[in-house]
Formats: structure tokens, C-alpha cells, sequence
């Protein structure tokens, strides 16, 4: 589904393969390729200096004119129609990003009866000076489903996926949103699914659970507009909402330790109930929804200011998801007369750009129950989950 330009082409068949260079405005390099043969699959072996594909109607944002036109979805490659892959790339851009340097491996087979196929990632590397991405998976056809929600057209991807980040703030300014963040170093790590390719990821039906350890780094003062997932996690609309004694705190930008939790995704729906974030003069405690494709959410907030020894101890432990944040709570926090006399609970709900804040009052040790589910919680747009 690609379109390239000015290109420079020299290759040779010796035997059964093609060996050659290629040279265009979108990618350079060597290729050695094994067309089908019988039973016997295609296999592509390419060494890259650059790469440029284009997988939507951005625009060509390094100068170079505009963005190749793309083909309607359904005209797309299947899992069956691409080779096996061993591609190495210098330099990759995607959509106009530059996503660093390139490792990908891959094979193609059939998934057992039927027309069936898999196109098995057995290695993705992505590596940037910021961070490094390693990844397995698979993308396959799919039978059509109960329902016929699904036919046999269809696509799935799925991804075990460790990305190490060395800074945070200069990753997420590589992806366009400069001035959101400032440094950060950690991992997030998970599995996620969806339905179609790997290149176009489908939020309605994005599915899986997600684990975030970050330390040393710092939420930015941003505009709403800016990165409007990181605006709900900075706490911003609190001082902007509310007369608290927190804006040194949160409207300049959370300073953290760290920030870490688990995240369940169902259906573009992400749930956690053990988000923690330590600064040096408070701590924040979340539980609740995120809606990625409608950008709303439903979020239970603690906040406790003025850290002491004790507590700055309590707040690095570990909240284990089977646990919960409302009986870790009830264990090490609320029982404690002084740091539930500090601290303050809110409830964000709302879109992502205007959240609504209202206060709480902090519940009793025996009485802490999470929020409850967003009313359009339950609402389908037809997509089938993987």
C-alpha cells in the first residue's frame, strides 16, 4: 500500500532469489528476496539506511512535499499476502516521526484449516536515544465471530511489548508533545490486542492491562488542548478548580519520585485501582476510568500533602492490584489520625479538556468504596473485541 518515488532500482536473480540495492526518495538500501516456490513461502532479508512509509493522510511534515496517497483499508495487505521479514533500518520514519533505528523479524504461516493466517513478530526492536521498544506478537486473520460481528476479512493484532525509557519528557517531545514533561527514566510494560494492523491501532477495540514504573520526573504546565491524557495524571484542574493549598504543588507541574500502577484496558476503557504518584511535598493516590476513545474519565483522587518520614514510607509501598487502592487505604493510611487529618479526596470527571472536580470528604478506614462506573460505560460502537 505504499507509493514510492524517484526510484533507483539494480537487481539480479541468482537461482531462485532476487538480490539487488534500491534507492528512492523513501528508503535506501539492500534486499535479498525469495518469492513464493511451491509449499515454500516468501521470505524478504532488507538492509536499510532509511525508511519512510505512511500509514495515514498526515502530512509529510520533514519538507520533502506532500504525503503519498493511501490506499482504502480493505486494500490493504492481509497477514497471508506478506513475507517473511528479516528488516533492519537505520533510520524509520513513520507518519512523519522519526522513530529511530529499525530490528524486525518476522514469519508467515498458516494458523491450522481454513485460509487462516498468522504473521508472526518473533522480534521487534525500536531503539531512539530516549528509549528502546521490544516486542513480540502476532497478527492474524480472524474466523467470523458469534454474531457475525466480525468476518473473515478481519484482522487482529496482538503485542507483549517493554518499553525502557531513558527520558521521558525528550520521548513524548519526539512524538510532538514537547513541553508536556520533563525527564523521567522507567519502564511500561503489558500486552495489548485490537482489531486490524499492527501500524493502525484501533482504540475501540484496544484491549489488555498495562504496568507503569517511572522515576525522577516532572508534569509540565500545559495548555488542555496539549497532551490531554498527561493533563488528567498533572492534576492541574485542582488548583484550577478549586481553592486548595496545593497549587505550589500541581499548577507549576508535579515534581514526582515516581509514578507507577497497573492499568486494565477493555475496549478502549483503561481502569486502575493503585495508582500512586510521590512527590517531596505530597502524594497522590488514583483510582478510576479513562475513556481513550471519548476522552472522558471518572477518577477517585487522594492527595496527601506535607510527606513525613512515616508516611513518605507507606506511600512507597507497592499497591498491589488484587489488593486495590481502598484496602491499602483502609490498612496503612486512613487508621492513622494524623495523615487522614491531611489528607484530601476529589472526584474528576468529565472530558479530558474541561474536567469537573468536586471535593470529597475523606471516607472512614471502614468505608471506602470506588467510584462508580461511568453511566456510558457499557455503550458499544459496534467493534468486535479481540
Amino acid at each position: 500500500g505504499q507509493a514510492f518515488q524517484a526510484v533507483a532500482l539494480n537487481a539480479q536473480r541468482r537461482l531462485d532469489r532476487w538480490q539487488g540495492q534500491v534507492n528512492a526518495r523513501e528508503l535506501a538500501g539492500q534486499f535479498d528476496y525469495q518469492p513464493v516456490l511451491g509449499q515454500r513461502g516468501a521470505a524478504l532479508q532488507a538492509r536499510l539506511s532509511r525508511l519512510k512509509l505512511q500509514t495515514g493522510n498526515d502530512d509529510d511534515t520533514d519538507g520533502s512535499g506532500p504525503a503519498a496517497p493511501v490506499p482504502a483499508p480493505d486494500t490493504l495487505a492481509q497477514p497471508g499476502t506478506l513475507p517473511a521479514l528479516d528488516v533492519t533500518v537505520a533510520q524509520l520514519h513513520l507518519n512523519g516521526r522519526d522513530l529511530g533505528a529499525l530490528d524486525l523479524q518476522a514469519t508467515n504461516r498458516s494458523t491450522g484449516g481454513g485460509d487462516g493466517r498468522e504473521w508472526r513478530l518473533t522480534r521487534l526492536v525500536l531503539k531512539a536515544p530516549e528509549a528502546q521498544l521490544n516486542a513480540t506478537g502476532n497478527w492474524a486473520t480472524l474466523g467470523r465471530a458469534v454474531g457475525g460481528r466480525a468476518d473473515a476479512g478481519s484482522t487482529r493484532t496482538a503485542l507483549n511489548f517493554t518499553l525502557e525509557v531513558h527520558d521521558a519528557g525528550a520521548l513524548l517531545a519526539r512524538f510532538g508533545m514537547a513541553d508536556v514533561f520533563k525527564s523521567g527514566k522507567g519502564e511500561l510494560k503489558g500486552q495489548l490486542a485490537w482489531l486490524g494492523a499492527p501500524y493502525a491501532l484501533h482504540s475501540p477495540s484496544l484491549t489488555g492491562q498495562i504496568n507503569l514504573d517511572l522515576a525522577n520526573g516532572q508534569f509540565l504546565k500545559a495548555e488542555p488542548g496539549l497532551a490531554k491524557l498527561l493533563g488528567v495524571l498533572s492534576l492541574q484542574s485542582l488548583p484550577r478548580r478549586l481553592t486548595l493549598d496545593f497549587r505550589d504543588v500541581f499548577s507549576q507541574g508535579f515534581a514526582f519520585d515516581f509514578v507507577r500502577g497497573d492499568a486494565r484496558i477493555d475496549n478502549g476503557r483503561a481502569t486502575t485501582n493503585n495508582l500512586q504518584m510521590k512527590g517531596t511535598t505530597a502524594a497522590v493516590l488514583l483510582e478510576g476510568q479513562a475513556d481513550i476513545v471519548r476522552e472522558t474519565q471518572d477518577l477517585r483522587v487522594l492527595v496527601v500533602p506535607e510527606l513525613n518520614a512515616g508516611t513518605a514510607s507507606l506511600i512507597a509501598t507497592v499497591i498491589n492490584p488484587a489488593v486495590g487502592l481502598g484496602t491499602f487505604l483502609a490498612q496503612a493510611i486512613l487508621r492513622q489520625p494524623l495523615i487522614k487529618a491531611s489528607t484530601q479526596s476529589f472526584r474528576i470527571q468529565g472530558s479530558w479538556s474541561d474536567p469537573q472536580v468536586e471535593k470529597l470528604p475523606v471516607p472512614d478506614a471502614d468505608t471506602h468504596t470506588p467510584p462508580s462506573r461511568p453511566a456510558d460505560a457499557t455503550a458499544t460502537d459496534g467493534a468486535t473485541p479481540p
